[in-house]
Order: C-alpha cells, then structure tokens, then sequence
C-alpha cells in the first residue's frame, strides 16, 4: 500500500515537473518570438542595422555556447574555430570556387560539422583539459589555413566578397540562424536529448547506468553548436563583405561569446540572450558616449560576475524561487 502510494506521488510529482518546463518554454518560445519580429522590422524602420545584426550574431555565438556549457558542461576555448572555418569556406566557395552565396553558406555549414568530427575525440575529455586541447586544435586550424596558397585563401590580405555585398539579405540570414539557434535551445529544454545532455552534466557514469549513450549523445550537441556559428561566421563575411584573417579565429570571438551567455546565466533558456542584450547594449551606449572609456565595459563585466555569479536570470531565479515555474 505504501509503495503504491510513493509510486503514485512520484508519478504526480513527475507530471507536475513535465507541465512546469513546458509553460518555461512556452513563455521563453514567445520571447524569441517577439525578439525575432522585433528585429524583422529593423530594416524597413531603418538604412542602419549594424547593431541589430550584431545583435542577433552573438546572440546566435552565446546560444551555441549555452548548447555546449549549460547543457553538456563543456567549456570550449577554441570555440572561434568554427566561425573561422565558417567565414573562409564562404570566402573560398564564393570568391575562388564562384559559388552564389547561399551554397557557400551551405558549405560552411558543412565544413563547421566536419571540424566537430575532427575534435570529435576531444569530447572524452573533461573540464580544463577539454578547454586547453580546443583551444590547440583552433591554433592548429588557424595556422594550417594561414599556410594555404595566397590564391586560396587571400594570404594575409584576406578575401574580398565585392558583389556579394547585400546588407539586407544578410542581416534576414543571419535572423534566420539566430531564430534556428533559439528554436534548437527551446527545444532541447524538453526534449529527451536535452534531458539526457543535462544528466551527463551532472554526473555521466550515473547517465550511463541508466542506458543513456554518452559520446553519442555528447557528440549530437557538439554538431549543434558547432552548426550555427558556422553560418553565422559566413553570413558576417557576407555582410561585411571581407574574410578578415586576422579577425576570423580571434580568441576574442570564443571571450565574448562566453562572457555574454555567462551573464545571462549558463543553462538557462533565455540567459543568453538576457546576457547579450545587457552588454552589448552598454557596450553599444559606452561606445557611442565615451569611445576614450571603453574600458567601463569591462568594469561592468567584473561587477557582474562578482555580483551575480550565476548570471542576471540564474540570479533572479535564486532571489526569487517562485519564477522558476516560469523563467528558466
């Protein structure tokens, strides 16, 4: 009768548990929602979209971060990787190949997965020791592109995408990936990939005990957050109309992607797009008001991350409990 009865309130509990993400998810769904048709109209209000581009770009970069760190526990420092071979193999299809540009994005697609097969083996392991190896095999990526003919590659004056040049149809590709990356979180949030990732986290020889195949599982997410900063590292060749060797694997790229998701908080849904409309926004003002103080943007992030570890959501949620069956 007893075990009855812990099976029953277990099985409620459980139920309870599946409504509450759900209603998270809606409500996080109609945000992105609304941020998505919010910046859709930015082009016909306005000629100066460069904000909002960016915008949706490291919203894109700091979601794709989330994917690895929130839900698999994977702190990725060669990150940049797979935006750099995005922006060249765009470069290469459409200003060497004389490819259009919609199958040179496709390209890059495909080149940012086959470069997470490549580290593929670097998923076994763990903590540091995954961080320090990514960030080699991204030296090693940039260096072996950097030796590539200057014919191939533009040398050290990069790649120049002249008639490729269409700020409109750029900026509405990159709203699309950024929608994708956002749709792809909301729906890991409840799917049995997204659970059976979180399980891993925690504690992976458990999730393995209970018949979840962990490097197969492991590799499904690094697909997915290797595929999106890949287009968007084409799609910003494609609007800046330039394959910047210098810029395309600068550590900077995987710094902000990671600093932006961790202030919104990692392993939230909407955490990183909190946490990139937070600073790029101050950065944007900070720039626009005081370019000779710029370095108050970086004061800023200190005070967060001393303030609110957990990032602003991860933060809100643990001062006030009662919105977690709504924000997550």
């Amino acid at each position: 009768m007893s075990s009855s009865l812990a099976a029953s309130a277990h099985a409620s509990h459980r139920l309870q548990d599946q409504q509450a993400q759900r209603t998270r998810t809606r409500i996080a769904t109609g945000i992105f929602a609304v941020l998505t048709l919010g910046l859709a109209v930015v082009p016909m209000a306005t000629s100066n979209i460069s904000f909002a581009f960016y915008l949706m770009l490291w919203v894109t970069m700091a979601s794709a971060m989330n994917i690895c760190v929130g839900f698999t526990g994977y702190l990725p420092f060669g990150f940049v990787v797979f935006y750099g071979v995005g922006s060249y193999a765009t470069g290469i299809c459409y200003k060497v190949l004389g490819w259009p540009i919609l199958p040179s994005l496709a390209a890059a697609s495909v080149v940012g997965l086959l470069i997470a097969l490549l580290f593929a083996p670097t998923l076994r392991l763990r903590g540091v020791y995954f961080g320090i190896v990514s960030l080699a095999l991204a030296t090693i990526m940039r260096l072996l592109i950097s030796n590539l003919p200057d014919g191939f590659t533009g040398g050290s004056m990069g790649l120049i995408l002249s008639s490729a040049n269409n700020p409109t149809h750029s900026y509405y590709a990159m709203l699309a990936v950024m929608a994708a990356t956002l749709a792809t979180v909301a729906w890991l949030s409840i799917s049995r990939l997204g659970k059976a990732l979180k399980a891993i986290r925690d504690d992976d020889a458990a999730a393995a005990c209970v018949g979840i195949h962990v490097p197969r599982t492991r590799l499904k997410a690094w697909l997915l957050a290797a595929l999106f900063p890949a287009l968007a590292g084409g799609i910003e060749a494609w609007y800046t109309n330039v394959v910047d060797p210098e810029y395309a694997f600068h550590v900077l790229i995987t710094a902000k992607s990671i600093i932006y998701a961790m202030a919104g908080g990692f392993g939230t849904i909407i955490g990183p797009v909190v946490g990139t409309l937070a600073l790029l926004g101050i950065d944007h003002l900070i720039w626009q008001k005081f370019p000779v103080l710029n370095l108050l943007l970086g004061l800023v992030i200190v005070l967060l991350m001393l303030f609110l570890p957990r990032g602003i959501v991860g933060s809100l949620l643990k001062r006030y409990p009662q919105l977690r069956q709504y924000i997550a």
